[in-house]
């Protein structure tokens, strides 16, 4: 997978890998993350915490550093870059400012860090807490730095959380295009003092057909746009040319034809108004019409789409910050596209349809990265027809949140429930999932809720992946208490690993088909199938073939099972780094880490060539006591013998390695399986594993096709 698809989603540097015929899920994204608690420093790390109104449970991978004044955090530069944004929290009321460095230099430019646009409370939604507690802020270093280098950030003047900082090469500014009204002809003022509203009208009024230029500078609205259509706005960059505006369009129609590009647009909502139209674009922009290439923050919602947006297309866009929805198809949406945005930090659902007055129709989210919806879904489906939901990459939900929802609730009528065939295909769930406090249990990871009626719709779920997950995988539930059927449910293609209760939580009558579905890692059981009522009738779940590792039944409906409850051990001689997450110094072209844990011998991890010494780390999840390596080659004889240096290190904390067998030689043969045993001594214990490999006489490279690591020897 591209260095672009790297997100934030654990501690360091995680890749969301999928299966080699596939698309990676998640959007292909300009910066790379890199976790402040994989990075070094001289503050406090806190979490992991899934607690509602906790610091640590808003946070990407629940885990951040918390610095005091004169305290730093120093990252290696995952790549090169020339601006960073940071994910930060400070306490409510207070303010201050990340000192920067680069390779030990201070920078003469600051990040201002402010709680102005955190702490929000919406006491109207039930069972919302004080949350919204991190924030955004950007910087131009004004300088390059290389993959490699140190980029630290100390904090002044105040008490600072670093959740996860993004690096990013920006390109210069683009230039004017040819025969388009610059905003600045009309009389906008790019320093940002005079209000430019009237000549971003007038450029728009000027423009008809063409494009509206909005060249670097900022720029200051002071009441939204309307009458747009059949126009483009266009900017120099989403760094170089920045609206600031709480408002930017909003308008119930719209003839279309409107494309907005290249530009930022940043509001200053510090509270959530459901009232106020405090968003990007509040209404229509009218058929044929595309949203790219945008930077928006701190706004109510991001796009609140009434009226007729016909084959609307938003994609490649930055959403952060949004006290509400970043996205919402507020019904009447025919073929809208949404894909390939980036969300973090959204106050209510990242992304949603909603059914309202009109039915959605044959739209779609797809390769989507969202992370840390802090009040709601990652993605929500309220009813619609023809919908798809696919590839997209989702982490860190919080309360009164699942990774995905496909759901009946109708908030308010007329709405037009979920029908024809809603496919969701491909996705990755990452740490999804909630306590919902009004329930006073769990929401899982994808949920399918009958909330108001029952599912009639042909609901078709393949290809997912579910990891970590605090509570359930799948839940099936009518979430207005009514035991509404959940019907028509196809699970087919589903990897769950390390799901914290069950990996079916089914609270409502219905029925589902499960095909190839495998779990490792279940916490307490495979299936918890208590419908509510009592009596209202059975969830039937048909077992469709190739489902492993979720064939026990949580035994008593009066306890909810919880995260790790009653989990004995299946099987002492179980291999524990199948399945593990797996990181390299370096792999040959698609034989990457992955391929040494997956369970197949015939596929393979490869290393750089003809640099040794290379290693192979697997993190096995937890400290185990681990008695017994199994390493092996492809078995095909094409693979001639060859002996291999192998240094075994052992670590509990991914930092700090220390030998456990030393440098040794070990013949593979394919007459004896291509396959060797080490045997480690009485008494380790690690979480993480590694092999460094110094040499091997048949290839000038590190080679695995499976490492198996044992509790028995």
């Amino acid at each position: 997978m591209p260095t672009a698809m790297t997100v934030a989603l654990a501690a360091g540097l995680l890749t969301a890998m999928a299966p080699t015929a596939r698309a990676a899920a998640g959007a292909t994204l300009p910066f790379t993350s890199v976790e402040a608690e994989s990075a070094t420093t001289t503050g406090t790390k806190i979490g992991p915490d899934h607690t509602q109104g906790t610091l640590a449970s808003e946070a990407s991978g629940r885990q951040a550093v918390r610095l005091n004044s004169g305290q730093r955090v120093e990252f290696t530069a995952p790549r090169a870059a020339n601006a960073l944004n940071v994910a930060y929290s400070v306490p409510d009321g207070q303010s201050g400012s990340l000192n920067v460095y680069v390779n030990g230099t201070r920078l003469a430019k600051t990040i201002a860090v402010t709680s102005k646009y955190s702490y929000v409370d919406t006491g109207w939604i039930a069972g919302a807490r004080t949350h919204h507690f991190y924030d955004n802020a950007r910087l131009l270093l004004g300088q390059n730095v290389q993959a490699g280098d140190k980029v630290a950030l100390e904090a002044t003047n105040a008490q600072v959380t670093v959740d996860v900082a993004d690096f990013e090469q920006v390109a210069g500014a683009a230039s004017q295009p040819a025969g388009s009204v610059s905003v600045t002809s009309k009389g906008a003022d790019p320093s940002g003092q005079g209000d430019s509203t009237q000549a971003f009208r007038d450029a728009i009024a000027s423009a008809q057909g063409g494009v509206v230029w909005i060249p670097p500078g900022e720029y200051r609205l002071t009441s939204s746009l309307s009458g747009v259509q059949n126009v483009t706005l266009q900017g120099a960059g989403s760094w170089h040319s920045v609206v600031r505006s709480s408002r930017f369009i909003d308008q119930s129609s719209s003839s279309g034809g409107v494309h907005i590009k290249d530009f930022a647009v940043i509001g200053e909502v510090t509270e959530r108004v459901d009232s106020n139209p405090d968003n990007f674009v509040n209404g229509s922009l009218g058929p044929n019409s595309s949203v790219s290439g945008m930077w928006l923050q701190h706004l109510k919602v991001g796009l609140w789409l009434m009226g007729n947006n016909d084959n609307l297309v938003v994609e490649n866009n930055r959403f952060l910050d949004m006290t509400a929805d970043g996205l919402n198809l507020n019904g009447n949406a025919r073929g809208v596209k949404v894909r390939g945005n980036f969300l973090r930090n959204q106050g209510d659902d990242a992304l949603a349809m909603w059914s309202l007055n009109a039915p959605d129709v044959s739209s779609s989210f797809e390769s989507n990265t969202i992370t840390q919806p802090n009040l709601a879904n990652g993605i929500a489906i309220y009813g619609g027809t023809d919908i798809t939901v696919r590839n997209n990459l989702i982490s860190d939900t919080n309360a009164l949140g699942s990774g995905i929802a496909i759901s009946n609730q109708k908030f308010m009528d007329p709405f037009h429930p979920l029908s024809g065939t809603i496919t969701v295909d491909g996705n990755t769930l990452v740490r999804t999932g909630a306590m919902n406090p009004n329930w006073n249990h769990p929401m899982g990871a994808l949920r399918v809720d009958s909330y108001d009626s029952a599912i009639e719709a042909q609901v078709k779920i393949t290809n997912t992946t579910i990891t970590d997950s605090p509570y359930s995988a799948f839940e099936f539930v009518s979430g207005g208490g009514r035991g509404l059927a959940a019907r028509n449910v196809t699970v087919d293609g589903a990897t769950v690993r390390n799901t914290g209760t069950v990996v079916v939580q089914a609270e409502t009558q219905g029925a589902a088909t499960f095909r190839n579905v495998t779990a490792t890692g279940v916490g307490a059981a495979g299936v918890y199938n208590c419908p509510y009522p009592a009596n209202s009738g059975p969830f039937t779940l048909t077992d469709g073939g190739g489902n492993s590792g979720w064939s026990s039944t949580w035994s008593d409906c009066s306890t909810w099972p919880q995260p790790g409850q009653s989990n004995p051990d299946p099987d002492p001689a179980r291999n524990l780094a199948k399945g593990r997450p797996a990181t390299a110094t370096g792999s040959q072209d698609v034989y990457t880490p992955g391929k040494a844990v997956d369970g197949d011998a015939n596929s393979y991890w490869e290393s750089g060539n003809n640099a040794f010494p290379q290693s192979l780390t697997i993190d096995l999840g937890s400290s185990e006591a681990v008695r017994r390596l199994v390493l092996k080659l492809p078995p095909s004889s094409a693979w001639g013998a060859r002996t291999q240096t192998v240094t075994v290190l052992g670590s509990t904390d991914g930092s700090n390695f220390s030998t456990v067998v030393g440098a040794t030689g070990y013949r593979f043969d394919p007459a004896t399986g291509n396959t060797v045993t080490v045997a480690l001594p009485g008494g380790t214990a690690l979480r993480h594993l590694r092999l460094s490999v110094s040499a091997n006489t048949g290839w000038p490279a590190g080679q695995f096709s499976e490492v198996e690591a044992y509790p028995t020897s």
